[in-house]
């Protein structure tokens, strides 16, 4: 008697091969990976090495670039472009775009300044905080309505919200000119840093936590009888993980230690990542972006997915608009303007975000900012001008949208796409 082989268990194009119940070896899957490389799933793979060039570039024209002093600076300077980028994510996974985020910062911005002015008349912190916020959700909700519900293109809608919100920014500070923060939290907010102590236990209560959410996952995936990550994968996981948070405390506290934004991005960053990846809305977001029209035959109310999306994305730019205030210490009638669009657009693609829908993730935004604000603070460092940066980042986000094309024309050819 002979015992009948089941059949491979086959996947739909682009997703990650199913690994047989009990996991797969480390070999299979670096197999596995390397062929999906191979196919255009390049993953973080270009803007990790991208990143390893420019530090190299940067230490070999100005040793101060690999400081403990300008790793800090880097983290403060990075934060605004990677609140924002994070929130942008959401739009472009839809294949969508939002040109209103930097304005709509400036307004947010504003609000605090003006709010927390000590004239009198002035909002307790926690209130003027939820205003803001709420204005920037607000803001994003209603461009969704018109874009979702009347069918008006997103690039049109933003770029009258860019306008729009950028005459708002003007009247509310009026003949004031530039308004200085004075309220101590917003004002701390990116300039003041975690005592030492508090650094450790939260890095290694992240990496207690981390590990296990991924022995609690291999434990579901055994116990349901599905395929796992190797064992050996998990433990190498964990340990860069280790490695990386106690090298960058470690570095930061040899200058000023580690800035409070700097937890709340982490915070942000892992609700967002949570959002995309282990709930019913993020499975959404990417079915909407890979093909609208079967998203909504199978029952998702796209609409919705659509509006909750640009209210996410405005209300992260609410964030990063309050964030990059406070690094300023003021706002004033260019709040929101200059390069924080370009840059955090930018932020978004060259981490690997697809301009075409369906593929990208927050971790993205958070590598494609700190190329960004790598290539800004190391061109700052050699003394070069604003324009020789813009022009660099230009180059660096064409070459983004190349490769990103021709991994999306090597998927489809390998029917991954």
């Amino acid at each position: 008697m002979t015992t009948a082989t089941p059949p491979p268990i086959e996947t739909a194009p682009g997703a990650p091969a199913v690994a047989a119940p009990g996991g797969e070896s480390l070999r299979d899957y670096v197999q596995r990976w390397w062929a999906g490389i191979r196919q255009g799933d390049l993953g973080s793979l270009t803007i990790v090495i991208g990143l390893i060039i420019i530090a190299i570039v940067f230490q070999s024209q100005n040793s101060n670039f690999l400081t403990a002093g300008n790793f800090v600076n880097l983290i403060v300077q990075a934060a605004a472009i990677t609140c924002i980028a994070m929130g942008i994510v959401f739009v472009l996974l839809l294949g969508e775009i939002d040109l209103s985020v930097g304005y709509v910062s400036g307004v947010a911005g504003v609000i605090v300044a003006l709010l927390t002015f000590p004239d009198g008349n002035q909002l307790a912190t926690f209130p003027t905080l939820l205003l803001a916020l709420g204005a920037g959700v607000a803001i994003g909700l209603l461009q969704g309505v018109i874009i979702a519900k009347i069918g008006v293109p997103s690039f049109v809608v933003t770029l009258a919200g860019l306008l729009g919100w950028n005459g708002v920014v003007l009247l509310l500070i009026g003949d004031r000119g530039t308004v200085i923060i004075q309220n101590s939290f917003f004002e701390g907010f990116a300039n003041n840093f975690v005592p030492e102590a508090t650094a450790w236990i939260v890095a290694i209560a992240g990496v207690a936590v981390y590990a296990g959410g991924l022995l609690w996952e291999r434990y579901q995936r055994t116990k349901a009888g599905l395929g796992h990550a190797p064992d050996v994968l998990i433990l190498l996981r964990v340990g860069a993980l280790a490695a990386a948070l106690l090298i960058v405390v470690y570095v930061a506290y040899q200058d000023r230690g580690i800035p409070y934004v700097f937890l709340v991005l982490a915070g942000v960053y892992i609700v967002l990542t949570y959002v995309l990846n282990r709930t019913t809305f993020g499975r959404h977001v990417y079915a909407v972006g890979g093909n609208a029209e079967a998203a909504r035959r199978a029952g998702i109310n796209v609409d919705a997915v659509k509006i909750a999306c640009f209210g996410i994305c405005s209300g992260l730019a609410a964030l990063g608009g309050i964030i990059l205030a406070s690094r300023l210490r003021s706002v004033d009638t260019n709040s929101g303007g200059g390069s924080i669009l370009l840059y955090s657009i930018a932020a978004a693609v060259i981490g690997g975000t697809s301009l075409f829908g369906g593929r990208g993730s927050v971790k993205s935004a958070v590598l494609g900012a700190l190329v960004i604000a790598s290539i800004d603070n190391g061109l700052g460092l050699l003394g070069l001008s604003s324009g020789t940066k813009f022009v660099v980042t230009g180059l660096v986000l064409l070459a983004a949208v190349v490769v990103d094309s021709l991994a999306r024309r090597g998927r489809e050819q390998a029917g991954r796409a």
